[in-house]
């Protein structure tokens, strides 16, 4: 009798142990599923979520994890709100995706509120890592100044020297052509001016007559998702690029480009983080990814949310616990970024994740061997070079 219970208490102080060693994650991914930016984020985030759960498994089974995820419309309050929601109520300690800039500076500042972590992963505003960095958020992926230096600093290298923008009408697309003008200007090119267009719109034709009315040599597209595709297809049915004027895709992703089709974005260059043809590491995941997607692809986004998640869960594993988002952040910092859709990296103090970034030119329809084969890669731009210099930014974390 005496030996029964030794062993039962011997049982259950070590099934206690085993759960008191585990360490429990809730991570929500808060994107559009609903709106222009469906493509880029959607369900293809959840689904990239759910990959790098199922792979940091493999790696360390001591961290549980939970994913949740919803709906942020583009609409800050709504994106606000469902942070707050998740952080007080939910349980949520790390929020990703974000995509759409407004949204994330209000899911910014939501999570350094309530002390958790935000990875940032397809809103581009460089000013996450600028005035409006803190110590809870991590930018992934790209931001507009890096955008500004791959496309618009190539465009003015091949002779697009006088630009005219169509710019979305919302902090996105003002910080977008606010970064490329800078680097426009600074390699001897000039903005000869520049409309603001609704968030979203399907209607460019007023838009597109003005640009090509200005005579620039580039019309710069500080658009993305849905007003990007609408943009570059009426500006073909305009004859715009058969009259002389370049298009510069801003911000342009394989979905984007898949949904226009090659014979209608032949000769686009643009500038990504992530293809999904770049290495066996790539096209392994997005094997997996499009075996769950009817086929698509993953955007850079969706790479984001699945690296982004590997290395947080990293962090927490070596800490053991999440509640204190600043904490968790600042040992995802303290330790260099390694995975299969990104390499190698790290993440500064400002949060901006650093790696490089590729030039890309969209294939003629007679060199794509299939109708997710979309890229040539005319140039590799290291992380170093395109993002913006860490005491440039105005962090406030950034001390000197």
């Amino acid at each position: 009798m005496l030996r029964s219970v030794l062993l039962a208490t011997a049982l259950s102080a070590l099934t206690l142990g085993a759960a008191q060693a585990q360490t429990a994650v809730k991570i929500g991914v808060l994107g559009d599923r609903s709106g222009v930016y469906s493509d880029i984020s959607g369900e293809g985030s959840v689904v990239a979520a759910r990959l790098a759960v199922e792979d940091f498994a493999k790696l360390d089974p001591s961290v549980k994890v939970e994913i949740v995820s919803a709906d942020h419309q583009n609409k800050p309050d709504v994106g606000a709100a469902l942070a707050r929601q998740w952080y007080d109520r939910d349980g949520v300690d790390m929020v990703i995706d974000g995509v759409t800039s407004s949204v994330a500076l209000a899911i910014n500042q939501v999570t350094r509120e309530k002390n958790k972590a935000f990875i940032d992963t397809g809103a581009g505003t460089a000013d996450l890592t600028g005035p409006q960095c803190t110590p809870n958020t991590v930018h992934w992926v790209y931001d507009t100044v890096a955008l500004a230096n791959g496309t618009g600093g190539a465009m003015v290298k091949r002779g697009g020297d006088t630009w005219f923008f169509l710019t979305a009408d919302y902090v996105f697309g003002q910080t977008l052509q606010r970064d490329t003008s800078t680097v426009v200007t600074k390699n001897g090119g000039k903005v000869v001016g520049s409309v603001k267009t609704p968030f979203p719109t399907a209607d460019f034709s007023s838009f597109l007559l003005q640009a090509q009315g200005s005579g620039a040599k580039v019309i710069g597209l500080a658009n993305a998702g849905g007003d990007t595709i609408n943009a570059i297809k009426q500006a073909g049915e305009f004859g715009i690029t058969e009259g002389g004027q370049a298009l510069a895709g801003l911000l342009v992703f394989s979905s984007d480009v898949y949904s226009l089709g090659t014979k209608v974005a032949q000769g686009l260059v643009l500038t990504e983080p992530f293809y999904w043809d770049l290495t066996d590491g790539t096209r392994a995941f997005s094997d997996r990814f499009a075996k769950q997607m009817n086929g698509r692809k993953p955007t850079a986004n969706h790479a984001g949310v699945y690296a982004g998640i590997l290395h947080y869960l990293k962090a927490a594993a070596a800490l053991k616990d999440v509640k204190d988002g600043a904490k968790t952040v600042a040992k995802m910092k303290e330790m260099p970024t390694d995975d299969p859709l990104f390499g190698k990296g790290t993440i500064r103090v400002d949060g901006r994740k650093i790696h490089d970034m590729y030039l890309f030119e969209v294939k003629k329809p007679a060199e794509s061997k299939g109708p997710w084969d979309l890229y040539k890669t005319l140039a590799t731009i290291p992380g170093n070079e395109v993002f913006r210099p860490l005491n440039e930014g105005g962090c406030p974390l950034v001390k000197g």
